[in-house]
């Protein structure tokens, strides 16, 4: 009877035994799963972090310096535009970080802008973008007033709203995007890039392209330009005896010769850069000065007395 007491008793320490060893391997267990749990949180925590960072980077990288850049604006409308004589560009300004686009419209139609949607725009004390009176010059000369707008920016190359109310009197949505930003000074750089001072005394030929006009009047192509102590003048052959004299940064030029098509020696500032030079024509009813635009192409600089 004290054996089978015995056994009972060793059989239950036995059971209890292997209770606590079945627990104590469900707490390693589970002390191990909080452990994975928590190495696999941890990067993922880390990750986050670092997209953060990085966003954030980015974002300081892709803010614009202070300074004067020409800017594309586009809309999501043909009715809604930057007059065609602005090729699609307004004038982008960035002060203290906040950066604005000033846009010369096509017409006098549109009234008012707002930064929003329109019927936050049609609330009473809602903050309205006023007009300012632009005077457009298009290619062939004929100028025209239109309205402008200094247009808040959020953001480069990101659409945002801006809402509109034309003459009719009703607010429009809209969705405008501004890309493709270029500092002032670099396209100047970039437009006048040919050195020259590299050019040595004498004369050479070189070929043009005008544009403004009417089309009908030109200028000889390739023309001749002589270099003396670094500094170029050119000199133009109209198609026509008409032209009376010419306008070069505000200097008059008056003709070099009495017969025949009219011809004027002018400056040359740069070479690849599109240079403004007036045109007085008599060739109408009154006299009628028109703006061209002619850039010498320096890849076609030849000299004139070697050919080369």
């Amino acid at each position: 009877m004290n054996k089978i007491i015995i056994v009972g008793g060793l059989s239950a320490c036995l059971l209890l035994g292997g209770c606590g060893a079945g627990q104590a391997a469900d707490a390693t267990s589970a002390e191990s799963t909080v452990a994975a749990q928590e190495s696999t949180v941890t990067p993922t925590e880390s990750t986050e972090a670092t997209e953060t960072v990085s966003t954030e980077t980015a974002q300081d990288e892709a803010q614009l310096p202070d300074g004067v850049y020409t800017a594309e604006f586009s809309t999501d409308s043909s009715m809604f535009h930057v007059s065609e004589a602005c090729d699609g560009k307004g004038t982008l300004t960035v002060k203290d970080g906040v950066m604005t686009i000033h846009i010369s419209l096509g017409s006098k139609k549109i009234l008012n802008l707002y930064p929003g949607l329109a019927e936050d725009a049609a609330k009473e004390g809602a903050v309205l973008l006023e007009p300012t009176t632009d005077t457009v010059t298009y290619s062939d000369g004929m100028t025209e007033e239109v309205y402008g707008f200094d247009v808040p920016v959020p953001a480069i190359g990101e659409e945002f709203d801006l809402a509109l109310i034309g003459t009719k009197g009703k607010w429009y949505d809209h969705k405008v995007k501004v890309s493709d930003p270029v500092a002032e000074d670099s396209r100047e750089a970039a437009n006048g890039s040919y050195d020259m001072s590299a050019l040595a005394d004498g004369s050479y030929t070189i070929e043009l392209a005008m544009e403004g006009g009417s089309g009908r009047a030109s200028i000889q192509s390739p023309t001749q330009i002589t270099v003396a102590d670094g500094a170029a003048t050119a000199t133009l052959e109209w198609s026509s005896p008409n032209y009376d004299y010419m306008l070069v940064n505000g200097e008059k030029y008056l003709p070099v010769n009495t017969e025949g098509n009219s011809v004027f020696e002018v400056p040359v500032e740069a070479l690849d850069a599109p240079l403004t030079m007036i045109g007085d024509t008599v060739a109408m009813s009154t006299p009628h000065e028109v703006e061209y635009t002619v850039t010498f192409h320096s890849e076609t600089l030849e000299s004139a007395e070697s050919g080369k």
